[in-house]
């Protein structure tokens, strides 16, 4: 199946694996908490159990360095597409109060970005991820 939007996430290539895969994991979580579309129906296994349902089209991860990173977000927002980020600043906080305070605290263009998650239409994303080679 072909879908007319597409998901991406973009994750600072020189992170640690627990802290990339950290970083897609919020990111995902924020994509769905933005558009609960994107949440499929609950699975069903042959012996009748019952488990939590996934995200429903493909999401595909690039890795970017971070000055990439920068552009992936203004390429977006030049766009207006609304980007879900995850800064440098909060793998240091425990809760989402604290991670909204330290995103508040720095400027656009000084935020120390290491994720972004985009959910648009399909060409949308291509052009704002165009040049981004997918995680390996």
């Amino acid at each position: 199946m072909r879908y007319d939007t597409k998901i991406a996430i973009v994750v600072r290539e020189n992170l640690a694996t627990w802290q990339k895969l950290n970083v897609a994991s919020f990111l995902a979580g924020g994509l769905v908490g933005a558009a609960p579309e994107l949440a499929g129906e609950p699975y069903q296994d042959g012996s009748g159990r019952f488990y939590g349902p996934l995200i429903r089209q493909p999401v595909l991860v690039f890795a970017a360095a971070a000055e990439e990173l920068k552009q992936v977000l203004q390429r977006a927002q030049g766009r207006s597409v609304r980007a879900h980020l995850y800064t440098t600043a909060l793998f240091s906080t425990g809760n989402d109060i604290d991670n909204r305070a330290a995103v508040s605290a720095v400027a656009t263009a000084d935020l120390d970005l290491v994720g972004l998650g985009l959910h648009a239409e399909r060409k949308e994303i291509d052009k704002i991820v165009k040049g981004l080679a997918l995680h390996g």
